[in-house]
């Protein structure tokens, strides 16, 4: 099998421009796994090639509501090259696995085929044949037929009701209904999301082959621990019994991060069948085999005294979830955060419609919540009768309104100073239409975006070997952020070796534990855990040197040594001058190895477990006496055809503040494809739903849209951040989240700058300007 190690080259080594070595954490240096993926080398999940592989090809429901009455498979089971097909009669059921918060399951069988239709594409059965195309044909001649019943298609439905409320969703201070009441100016607005979709380029998939009671799972996969915790649950096997391999991701965004019913399927058919079984989901699977983002309703009042000093915040949100699951969007996490009120009032609920269940899809929570309350703080402005950017510097929060906590940092007011000033917003002609070019209207809209740092504990090892080169081998992943790079800064930095002799192993579960890659956390968790077992690796290496009667600086009678470029010499230059590789020679070592593990020192063999197979044990970003956030202010211009309404983005400045960073070029990036995801959100992501059979519409990537080269400006993004030393060991705060929170709201925002018209239900399409 392929073992995948990523070696920083010489290629890609410089300076940054502030003087720092790109090869040490803070410096550009480019992304390490890139020449493998632009050539061809890079090996992703499902590419495996194993002996005696058969395919599997899903069956998906029809009906958005029902039960399965029959499923005639005879035709399909007498094609040519089929190995088996499996139903809810003929699959083996499965054990229920706990949750990703570790909740024990019920005491009974999961069966990963449906008899209950409760959504439009549900797996009902499954076609494993030699070959991909076999099964293909043998899919489409799966007969099944349905008992119908009705079904609730999505929150516009009649029949959805007003929902379930989510107690642990309210937040309240002070009397906000009266306050509102009582304030002189007030605005009240409701504000829509629509479902919208991660759509990867790598489609979800998996490879499982199992090899007697042991179970190899290739799998695109955002967290091989916990995903490796649900498959051994599912057949009762040890937790070391399951080995995830996720070398390269092709994208996620939240999608990935979990076992799926897919996975569940080939792994029972291979179990099943004594041979490796592939399954890869078609596009269109991909938008019911895992659920985006859900459809989001919230209505926001704002009541202010006349100078535009807000009194009042009542904010009231919904959002979708499926019939038998459960998915909570936390509308009101930056409503309740973002400004200072001294009364605040945020409630909400879920509606049940038939539809997969919702997930995690990049900022969740935080997106939808910006929307509503940076849309509507526009909307203030415009009342009183000042600027955008003022109304939101005078309620400006100097602690977390909620929590009474000081901020650990917020750099949100230099963020709209450094913004607005390279955007050139002081030039803003104030009233909506009156900046034109020709027969486009244009427009600048501004809006603030949060995340809050998510914070775990992470393991890592770290070798020093014989060669001088360093080896870093953690079971975190890389899905475009840049993990390979700044763990072999990281390493490079603190060991004192050059960045290109450092060796990074990732994406195998028998590796060092690390948790989930979501929420921004894992470069702040594992660059902290490389970072103590580089150090640690560093210390046995200069003891062993002063130490060890072998040693060529053993005489010297040092109390310490100067390890740099891979060399270790005399702090005073007075003594011998080594290789790291001589002096592992001269002791007679071939490597030093050393585990960095940030869980704390009482912590339990079960404790350890649960962080990295869990979310249970992450720590609370308002835990102790600070509240973490990374902040963000995107200024945008828009430029609308008058005569045809068509909105096109054409410039954006945004300033972001993510505290240090590991690698500015990386985050830069990311910053970058967070506001290229929210302009796909703002003017074209939208799930389609044929309201009489609950079926996605624009179930592929040619009708759902999503933003190409063409739809994108120049955009210039600004770090403001400083090193937070309460959010992470090094200082830096989320960036892959960040980006894309506010971008929506500030679109809108310079839409009604442009035409005078608000539209407060994305996305903005043309036929809401005419």
């Amino acid at each position: 099998m392929t073992v995948h190690n990523i070696r920083v080259g010489e290629s890609k080594r410089g300076d940054a421009s502030d003087g720092t070595l790109a090869e040490s954490v803070g410096g550009r240096l480019s992304r390490v796994d890139g020449p493998a993926k632009i050539t061809g080398a890079a090996r992703y999940a499902v590419e495996q090639q194993l002996e005696g592989l058969a395919h599997a090809v899903l069956v998906e429901s029809t009906i958005a509501s029902g039960k399965v009455r029959a499923i005639d498979a005879a035709t399909a089971e007498a094609s040519p090259g089929v190995l088996r097909v499996l139903t809810p009669d003929t699959i083996i059921s499965l054990r229920t696995a706990s949750d990703w918060f570790g909740t024990p399951p019920p005491d009974k069988p999961y069966c990963p085929l449906a008899r209950d239709i409760t959504f439009c594409g549900q797996h009902v059965a499954a076609v494993v044949a030699e070959t991909f195309e076999q099964a293909v044909a043998a899919a489409a001649l799966v007969k099944v037929s349905y008992d119908e019943t009705p079904s609730i298609v999505d929150l516009d439905d009649g029949k959805a009701g007003d929902g379930i409320p989510i107690d642990a969703m309210t937040k309240e201070w002070g009397d906000a209904p009266a306050a509102f009441a009582a304030a002189p100016v007030r605005i009240c607005a409701a504000y829509n999301t629509p479902r919208e979709y991660q759509a990867p380029m790598e489609p979800h998939g998996l490879i499982a082959r199992w090899e007697g009671e042991h179970l190899t799972v290739w799998e695109p996969s955002q967290w091989l621990d916990g995903m490796a915790r649900t498959y051994a649950e599912w057949f009762a096997v040890p937790f070391g019994n399951v080995r995830l391999v996720s070398p390269y991701i092709g994208g996620g965004f939240g999608s990935k991060a979990l076992a799926l019913s897919h996975g569940a399927v080939a792994a029972r058919a291979a179990k099943m069948l004594g041979r490796p079984v592939k399954l890869v989901m078609t596009r269109p699977q991909t938008f019911t085999g895992y659920g985006g983002r859900a459809a989001t309703r919230q209505t926001v009042t704002i009541g202010t005294d006349r100078e535009g000093v807000i009194q009042s915040i009542v904010h009231r949100g919904v959002n979708e979830t499926s019939v038998d699951g459960m998915w909570v969007e936390p509308l009101g996490s930056v409503t309740s955060i973002m400004y200072a009120t001294p009364n605040f009032s945020s409630k909400q609920n879920v509606v049940r419609v038939n539809s997969v269940v919702p997930g995690a899809m990049r900022a969740p929570g935080e997106n939808p919540s910006a929307f509503g309350i940076e849309s509507a703080i526009d909307e203030l402005a415009y009342e009183i009768g000042i600027d955008p950017l003022e109304i939101r510097l005078k309620n400006y929060a100097e602690q977390d309104p909620h929590t009474r906590k000081a901020w650990s940092t917020r750099q949100l007011r230099e963020a709209f100073a450094a913004g607005a000033e390279r955007f050139g917003w002081a030039r803003r002609s104030p009233k909506p239409r009156s900046m034109r070019d020709g027969n486009q209207l244009i427009g600048w809209g501004v809006a603030a975006g949060t995340y809050p740092v998510r914070r775990a504990y992470g393991e890592a090892v770290v070798r020093i070997l014989a060669d001088g080169s360093v080896e870093v081998e953690s079971s975190s992943i890389d899905m475009g952020q840049g993990t390979y790079t700044i763990l072999a800064q990281t390493a490079a930095e603190t060991v004192g070796v050059r960045a290109d002799d450092v060796v990074v192993k990732l994406g195998d579960s028998r590796f060092a534990r690390a948790g989930v890659a979501g929420g921004s956390r894992l470069a702040g968790v594992m660059t902290g855990a490389v970072s103590k077992a580089a150090t640690s690796a560093l210390d046995q290496l200069v003891g062993l040197a002063i130490s060890d009667p072998r040693s060529p600086f053993h005489a010297l009678q040092a109390n310490t040594l100067v390890v740099a470029n891979g060399r270790i010499g005399s702090p005073r230059g007075d003594g011998p001058d080594v290789s790291i590789a001589e002096l592992l020679k001269s002791v007679g070592r071939d490597r030093i190895e050393a585990t960095g593990d940030t869980m704390p020192a009482n912590s339990t063999a079960e404790d350890r477990y649960k962080n990295y197979t869990t979310i249970a044990m992450a720590l609370p970003h308002t835990e102790g006496d600070y509240s973490r956030y990374s902040w963000c202010a995107h200024f945008i211009e828009v430029r609308v055809d008058e005569d045809f309404g068509t909105v096109r983005v054409s410039r954006v400045v945004s300033a972001l503040d993510s505290g240090r960073l590991y690698n500015p070029k990386l985050a830069e990036s990311q910053w970058k494809g967070g506001i290229i995801m929210g302009i796909g959100q703002a003017l074209l992501e939208e799930g389609i739903m044929d309201r009489r059979h609950g079926r996605i519409v624009n179930n592929n990537l040619a009708d759902y849209l999503v933003p190409t080269n063409a739809d994108i400006p120049d955009i210039e993004v600004i770090s403001v951040g400083i090193p937070d030393p309460h959010s992470s060991a090094l200082g830096g705060k989320g960036v892959g989240e960040l980006g894309i929170v506010g971008v929506a709201p500030a679109i809108a925002n310079a839409v009604f700058h442009a035409t005078g018209k608000r539209v407060r239900d994305l996305p903005i399409t043309l036929e809401k300007l005419i």
